[in-house]
């Protein structure tokens, strides 16, 4: 049975991954690397997802265009959307809830690595915001990987 728990937890999960990709990759590489090693963080740590998802547009009963892609499917439950670029705008949010909606998922997670010691992004539950994950951690030693250093509910 699918709880809002087991999703929270494969949440917490998937941050502590990027996490670890984070700290041993750093900032300034493309988003295609930072893919190929959250799969692979993934793979380590037992969680399973496709990469690539396409998602068809549907309107008025008729399949259109070219699907959408996901970047990642975790657990065939959370959306993952990376972004290496220097600021999140809004548009990459309200991108990341029309995925959700379209694909029919409750949870997303949007990460981007970013300047510094830092990983940021949004956790998106249900086609809204409802933390910004603005400094999830340090990854020092008094910090460890995996865990969260700072969660901000955002207003």
């Amino acid at each position: 049975m699918i709880t809002q728990k087991l999703i929270n937890d494969i949440s917490y999960r998937i941050i502590g991954c990027a996490i670890e990709v984070h700290k041993y990759l750093g900032p300034g590489l493309l988003e295609s690397v930072y893919h190929t090693c959250m799969m692979d963080e993934f793979l380590r740590n037992d969680l399973a997802f496709h990469s690539h998802v396409a998602v068809p547009i549907n309107y008025k009963g008729r399949q259109l265009a070219e699907p959408l892609r996901l970047d990642l499917l975790i657990e065939d439950l959370i959306v993952v959307e990376l972004k290496a670029v220097e600021t999140i705008h809004p548009v990459y949010s309200a991108q990341l809830l029309s995925y959700l909606k379209l694909a029919d998922k409750a949870k997303g997670l949007l990460i981007k690595p970013s300047h510094g010691k830092y990983l940021t992004g949004y956790n998106l539950d249900g086609y809204r915001i409802v933390q910004e994950l603005s400094e999830l951690a340090s990854c020092s030693s008094r910090a460890p990987c995996g865990s969260v250093a700072k969660l901000t509910t955002e207003t």
